[in-house]
C-alpha cells in the first residue's frame, strides 16, 4: 500500500466543481459562531458537492482569514449566501420546495440511521449554534428533525463533525436509490 500523490487524486478544478451536478442539499448555518467551524463546513460541502451553504445571523462570511484557515479554498468552489436571520432563509427555501431538516435533539426527532430522504427531493439541512443548537423558531418551521445517535457522556458533536456525519449518511442513502 502507498499513499497517493495529489496529482493521482483527480481533484476537480473550481470550474469543474461549479459545472458538476450537485447533491440535493443546502447547508444552512443558524448562528454558527466559530469561523473555524464555518471554514470546515465549507470544506465538507465541497467534498460532498452540495448545492450551497447559506450563512445566517451571526455566522461569519467569507472572505476572512479565520474561515480560510480551515476552508482551504472551498469558499471559492461552494456557492454561498448570507441572510440576516435563519427564519428568512427557511422561508425562501420552503417557497422553493426544499424539505427543511433541522439536525437537533428535539421531541419527535428521528434517528439519522432511520431517516431516508426521498428520491428526487431537495433538502435544507439546518445546523445550529455551537452551544444553543438550532433556534426554537427554526425547529418549529422544520419538516423534520434528525438526531445523530450518541453513546458517550457528551450530548452533542461539534457542528462541523455533525455535518460530515449527516452528509455522509444521507449522500449514501441517495446514491443507493439511483
Amino acid at each position: 500500500m502507498r499513499k497517493l500523490s495529489n496529482s493521482e487524486l483527480n481533484r476537480k478544478s473550481v470550474d469543474d466543481f461549479r459545472a458538476s451536478p450537485k447533491s440535493p442539499f443546502i447547508l444552512v448555518l443558524d448562528n454558527v459562531r466559530s469561523m473555524n467551524n464555518v471554514g470546515s463546513l465549507f470544506r465538507t460541502a465541497d467534498a460532498f458537492i452540495i448545492e450551497a451553504v447559506w450563512l445566517c445571523g451571526i455566522t461569519a462570511t467569507p472572505p476572512h482569514r479565520e474561515i480560510q484557515k480551515t476552508a482551504l479554498g472551498a469558499t471559492e468552489s461552494v456557492a454561498w449566501r448570507y441572510f440576516s436571520t435563519t427564519v428568512e432563509a427557511v422561508k425562501e427555501l420552503k417557497a422553493k420546495g426544499y424539505v427543511i431538516v433541522s439536525v437537533e435533539q428535539a421531541e419527535g426527532a428521528v434517528s439519522l440511521d432511520s431517516y431516508t430522504p426521498a428520491a428526487g427531493g431537495k433538502y435544507a439541512l439546518i445546523f445550529g449554534h455551537e452551544i444553543n443548537g438550532v433556534s426554537d423558531d427554526v425547529v418549529d418551521m422544520s419538516d423534520a428533525c434528525i438526531e445523530i445517535p450518541q453513546y458517550g457522556t457528551k450530548h452533542s458533536f461539534n457542528v462541523a463533525v455533525s455535518a460530515g456525519i449527516v452528509l455522509w449518511e444521507l449522500t449514501g442513502k441517495i446514491t443507493r436509490q439511483k
